[in-house]
């Protein structure tokens, strides 16, 4: 389900992309560190978003380095990192590894049993670490696993659901800014769920899965319906970005958040260019 909050990198500068890469570098980095190598096959463009949501926030000390990696052998890569890289890291396996938890027993898959395995250990002292946000996540994702056995044919109680994981996720600690960090983890929650439905919906209809749109699969204006949807919940997420004080990487998120979350929408269905709103007013 994740995978979208990507940048648009066509439209960032050769420091943004250096400072992305960077930041993408050091979430790798902390998950081999902290969980072992094997751990970086979890990595995600979706925690590097938290990574700069929060250090871009909270401004913590980063260290910065360069170091060879498998991936990438020929060059050192640039890596930077911070408390808030090391949370971002923990909370990727936690995702991580309740996800592998309930295709076992959804679907008996050995795969995500052997894998859920391998994070096991890690997973129960991140629990120990952050009982909050793995409470909040169990409970959500066992909701979830509910709400889509039971075929509801609306998306607003699954995406509510996945919504309410994300904000757990985003309220780093309890302070002033926590309630508004939660409503933006929520509606950018709603929209990942959103987004994964719309362009799963001819995989999902062609292997028997559940869909909340599964009934609009023949309309031929269903794109439009989609974004439509999409347009909402992302307007919800702009506006909070815009009311919290970021200043540090807020030109990276707001491309983010105004461009690249639409790349695989613009894919899947085929269009050229869909505009955000590069000034971020938070209508897209």
């Amino acid at each position: 389900m994740f995978g979208y909050v990507t940048a648009d990198n066509t439209r960032l500068t050769k420091e943004q992309k250096e400072r992305y890469n960077a930041c993408y570098c050091g979430l790798c980095h902390s998950l081999r560190t902290r969980h072992g190598a094997s751990a970086r096959l979890t990595l995600s463009y979706d925690m590097t978003f938290l990574v700069l949501v929060l250090g871009s926030m909270y401004e913590p000390e980063e260290v910065s380095a360069t170091e060879k990696c498998p991936a990438h052998p020929v060059k050192p890569r640039a890596f930077c990192k911070s408390e808030i890289t090391d949370y971002c890291a923990d909370m990727n396996i936690a995702l991580a590894y309740l996800n592998c938890m309930d295709d076992w027993r959804d679907d008996l898959s050995i795969l995500s049993l052997a894998e859920a395995k391998l994070m096991e250990k890690s997973y129960g002292e991140i629990k120990l670490r952050y009982p909050r946000q793995c409470s909040a996540m169990e409970l959500c994702i066992s909701e979830l696993s509910e709400i889509e056995k039971a075929y509801k044919p609306l998306p607003d109680e699954a995406s509510q659901c996945f919504g309410r994981l994300m904000a757990e996720l985003f309220a780093y600690k309890e302070d002033f800014f926590s309630d508004t960090l939660r409503k933006m983890g929520m509606a950018l929650g709603q929209f990942i769920y959103v987004m994964d439905a719309c362009t799963d919906l001819k995989s999902d209809k062609l292997n028997y899965r559940y869909n909340p749109f599964i009934e609009l699969y023949s309309l031929p204006d269903k794109e439009k319906r989609f974004r439509s949807i999409l347009e909402m919940l992302l307007n919800d997420c702009v506006e909070c970005f815009e009311r919290l004080p970021l200043v540090q990487d807020a030109d990276i998120i707001r491309n983010i958040l105004c461009f690249g979350v639409w790349t695989e929408f613009n894919r899947h269905y085929n269009i050229k260019n869909i505009e955000g709103v590069p000034n971020g007013t938070g209508s897209l």
